[in-house]
C-alpha cells in the first residue's frame, strides 16, 4: 500500500477526486490540517461520488504528527521545485507522497526537510506553472502502483 499525504488541501473537489482515486488503488489518504473545507462538504462528497464509505482517510493536526505516527521508510515531496523526475525512481510498497495546497504548493520550510532525491516533480512545458492537484496525485501514485505490477488490482 502507498500513502498519499495532502498538506493543508484547500479545494474540496480535488480532495473528493483523490478520495475516489485512493479507493480504487491501494492508497491510504492522509490529510494534514488545517483543511480549507469540512469533510462533510457537499462539493467534496459529489466529487468522491459514493466512494467515501470505502475511503481510508486519516487526519493529522500537522506534518510532524503524520511523520511521528506513520513511520515510513521513504517520504517523497512532490513539487514543481523538485529536480528529480517522478518516473526515474524505483518505488517500494509503503512509500508516502506529500502534496502541497493547490494555490501555493509546499512551503519552503517543508521543502527544506527533503534531500534532492526525495523531492520529485512531474515534467511540464517550460512555460507551465503547475498541474491540477488531483491530476498530479494520479500521475505519481499510478506510476508507483504500476511499478508494483498493480498488486491487488482485479483482472
Amino acid at each position: 500500500m502507498f500513502h498519499c499525504v495532502l498538506f493543508e488541501p484547500e479545494i474540496p473537489q480535488n480532495t473528493g477526486n483523490i478520495i475516489r482515486l485512493c479507493v480504487n488503488a491501494p492508497i491510504q489518504l492522509h490529510l494534514i490540517q488545517p483543511l480549507g473545507f469540512q469533510l462533510d462538504d457537499k462539493k467534496l462528497r459529489r466529487a468522491g461520488l459514493d466512494y467515501h464509505e470505502w475511503a481510508r482517510v486519516q487526519q493529522h493536526v500537522c506534518l510532524s504528527d503524520f511523520i511521528a505516527k506513520i513511520k515510513r521508510r521513504r517520504l517523497f515531496a512532490c513539487s514543481t521545485k523538485g529536480r528529480q523526475s517522478y518516473h526515474t525512481i524505483a518505488y517500494q510498497a509503503g512509500d508516502a507522497f506529500l502534496f502541497g495546497p493547490e494555490t501555493r504548493g509546499l512551503p519552503a520550510e517543508v521543502l527544506a526537510m527533503f534531500d534532492a532525491q526525495h523531492l520529485i516533480r512531474i515534467p511540464m512545458q517550460a512555460y507551465s506553472r503547475s498541474l491540477n492537484l488531483s491530476n498530479s496525485v494520479a500521475i505519481i501514485l499510478y506510476e508507483a502502483w504500476r511499478q508494483a505490477d498493480f498488486m491487488g488490482a482485479r483482472g
